[in-house]
């Protein structure tokens, strides 16, 4: 068994009892990913991510088999006061010490084409890719009834 496959299992194993992450100085906690509505064709996942390190992080990408297209993605408001999502170009940097919230209305990877339903009690894998050329595998589970806290659920998604 290669190095990666054991880190793989081994950080798998942690995750399942955590629900957070930790590689490459970065911990991801909060996750949960959800589809658009129920047997949608799209889906979205949030977290907060944090940087423990002393240096920068630059999460470049993201990918998974649960979608034929994943991607970081933002809202911008297109100038006339409506927000459109729109792809990370560059990647999300987390500076040494800072966190960084992936959440709806905001930052957040988005997973389209999905190969499979979003079905609440599941998980799913996404790989991120860090501008290193590292890569972490994140389990994240799926709650479809989740609402955002402190805020209401952004329409125009």
């Amino acid at each position: 068994m290669s190095f990666k496959s054991t880190f793989i299992i081994g950080f798998s194993a942690t995750l399942l009892m955590t629900t957070s992450a930790f590689a490459e100085g970065l911990m991801v906690k909060d996750l949960y990913a959800r589809a658009a509505r129920p047997n949608a064709p799209t889906g979205a996942a949030f977290m907060t991510l944090m940087n423990h390190s002393d240096q920068d992080i630059t999460l470049m990408g993201v990918s998974s088999d649960v979608a034929k297209r994943v991607e970081l993605h933002t809202h911008i408001d297109n100038g006339e006061g409506i927000m459109q999502m729109t792809e990370i170009e560059g990647g999300i940097t987390i500076p040494a010490g800072e966190m960084h919230m992936m959440k709806r209305g905001g930052d957040h990877i988005m997973m389209m084409g999905l190969t499979k339903f979003l079905v609440d009690g599941e998980t799913i894998f996404v790989t991120f890719e860090f501008e290193t050329g590292a890569e972490m595998v994140v389990e994240i589970p799926v709650d479809n009834a989740r609402k955002p806290k402190g805020h209401d659920d952004h329409k125009s998604h």
